[in-house]
């Protein structure tokens, strides 16, 4: 018989503790729609199911993967998003507006957010690097978690040294963000890149130091040299 996200659903919801769930609340500002499930019990139920759902084929589990996003619980998004990360070698360019699309339905936190973006629609990018537009696009949206998902799409490969004037380029168009969460997207993108183009970020943040939020400027230069960091953080 084939999987349905009502399996995963209701082991998710017999693993459930309350010590977990009221841990829960403190990683996030706004109210978010937990089971209390520790995360690597989460993994590991995604893991086991994945067996009956992998020969299932790439529009089967994108469409179960899109009902557990419905469900509203930040544990049955974790499962969809590794589904999704893991038949990311199946994706073809379009599905970046299905992806897309998930975070301006489903994600409504920072964790939903990256969990989803640092690794499918990071691999997709990575595999269409002409899919980068759409992240583009992204940083213009309304949505704030589409927004920081324009960012964090990129954070993998630019940690591998891909993708720097675009990461650059998204970084320009969030700048001035006012929200808190796309502000620390950014940065996180920024300092990832710096790993393999410390004097190219470097020179982008000194550009901006007088007007760039003080939280991204900080992400931004976290891992350069101390001299390099009081240089960034120093107003003109």
């Amino acid at each position: 018989m084939e999987p349905i996200p009502g399996d995963v659903v209701r082991e998710l919801a017999g693993l459930s503790d309350a010590a977990t769930l009221a841990g829960s609340a403190r990683f996030f500002r706004e109210p978010v729609c937990c089971r209390g499930v520790k995360t690597a019990a989460v993994h590991a139920v995604a893991r086991k199911h994945w067996k009956d759902v992998e020969p299932l084929g790439r529009a089967r589990i994108l469409a179960l993967c899109e009902e557990l996003y419905r469900t509203g619980y930040l544990e049955d998004g974790f499962v969809a998003a590794d589904w999704a990360a893991w038949i990311a070698p199946t994706f073809e360019p379009g599905d970046i507006d299905l992806l897309g699309a998930w975070v301006e339905r489903y994600v409504d936190n920072w964790a939903a957010c990256d969990t989803l973006c640092n690794h499918a629609v990071g691999d997709l990018v990575a595999r269409f690097p002409e899919t980068v537009d759409s992240l583009l696009g992204w940083a213009a949206s309304e949505n704030r978690w589409v927004r920081r998902a324009a960012a964090v799409s990129l954070v993998v490969p630019a940690k591998r040294g891909a993708f720097l004037d675009d990461a650059l380029a998204i970084a320009d168009l969030l700048l001035l963000d006012r929200d808190d969460m796309v502000r620390k997207g950014y940065g996180w993108l920024l300092k990832e890149a710096s790993r393999r183009h410390r004097d190219e970020v470097y020179a982008f943040v000194l550009a901006r130091r007088d007007v760039m939020p003080r939280t991204a400027l900080r992400y931004a230069v976290e891992l350069m040299p101390p001299e390099l960091r009081a240089g960034a953080m120093k107003r003109g």
